[in-house]
């Protein structure tokens, strides 16, 4: 008794699953969630959570603190980079960014010799670690004298001699 409408049989609601099922195998795979591309920078919609390393890796790029950094990361490690046995003798003073002019301080001039004998490989050293250009001049200082100077008025004259001998 049918009609010629497939609404009206039994199977027309089977036939019809089935077509929907061979549609779907057919289609391309359904993803949920849009995937986007990993960013490289921190622009964000704002609300997006970001990982605290890209954060603060986007502020120091943003503001320009790169060579700042770097150095600050040298003086952080200097016992990893140069070893302990030359950091427990050898200690960074300053560094001027602008002149590129690194000052360490040696406990003896002795230690302060021998840096200078290794200026070449602490150099190239400090290359690998922040970079080539970063570090222009190494400035090498042995240990200061002490100051006899204990008051605000000072006698005139050459000071306390043979102190040492």
């Amino acid at each position: 008794m049918t009609t010629g409408n497939q609404g009206d049989t039994p199977d027309a609601a089977h036939d019809a699953l089935s077509r929907a099922r061979a549609a779907a195998r057919s289609a391309p795979p359904h993803t949920t969630k849009p995937q986007r591309p990993p960013s490289a920078t921190l622009v964000t919609s704002g609300r997006d959570p970001v990982p605290l390393a890209a954060a603060v890796d986007g502020m120091v790029a943003e503001r320009g603190w790169q060579t700042h950094t770097a150095i600050a990361s040298v003086t952080g490690r200097w016992a990893d980079i140069v070893g302990t046995d030359i950091a427990a003798h050898v200690e960074v003073e300053s560094f001027d960014p602008e002149q590129g002019s690194l000052h360490l301080r040696a406990e003896s001039t002795a230690w302060a010799t021998q840096i200078r004998l290794l200026m070449p490989t602490l150099k190239a050293r400090l290359a690998e670690e922040v970079g080539s250009g970063v570090v222009r001049h190494i400035t090498v200082a042995g240990p200061t004298a002490p100051s006899w100077v204990k008051g605000p008025r000072t006698a005139p004259g050459r000071g306390p001699r043979d102190t040492y001998g």
